[in-house]
């Protein structure tokens, strides 16, 4: 009997979709704020991400495969939130400050300074975002289609780990 490999196609999809759509607000988030993102941490992510999206009027109780891609990618918000934020926060200020001196803006110090030197801590960011997306989508399969690919998810917990450690290493050397 051949492997289906249908499921874990399917999870690699969600997975990157879903990190692709929260990485853009994830990253505003992380620059601006931190004290939303903290609600995580009293609430479980299904109910912070219900009341979420009903506070947005747009909770749709149906499930699809577009519905599940957002409420992953809201519900990976925070932890990408708190991530992106040290990777920020690890960026030397005396560059950002030299910018501003020599009349860059906040968008453009931002643009051409902080992000280029926070880059290793941002990827680092989203593959634990990545690895979060598939373990959440492995539970929606176990419940909708009975299949599971927990096989695979110490694998692919292991390799975004490793990629997070790796640039996390090197932007610390830098």
């Amino acid at each position: 009997m051949p492997l289906d490999w249908s499921p874990l196609w399917l999870s690699l999809r969600y997975a990157g979709v879903s990190t692709l759509l929260a990485l853009a607000p994830a990253l505003l988030l992380a620059w601006l704020l931190d004290a939303v993102v903290s609600l995580d941490i009293f609430l479980p992510p299904v109910v912070f991400v219900y009341y979420l999206l009903s506070a947005a009027g747009i909770w749709r109780l149906s499930f699809n495969w577009d519905a599940a891609v957002v409420i992953s990618a809201v519900s990976m918000l925070p932890v990408l939130v708190r991530l992106m934020g040290t990777a920020l926060d690890r960026v030397d200020r005396r560059f950002e400050n030299a910018a501003r001196v020599l009349g860059a803006g906040e968008w453009r110090t931002f643009w051409r300074i902080t992000l280029p030197l926070a880059w290793r801590g941002l990827l680092a960011a989203a593959a634990i975002g990545f690895v979060r997306a598939f373990a959440d989508f492995d539970l929606t399969l176990i419940v909708a289609r009975r299949a599971s690919l927990g096989f695979l998810l110490p694998l692919v917990v292991f390799a975004a780990v490793d990629i997070a450690r790796r640039m996390r290493r090197r932007q610390v050397a830098a």
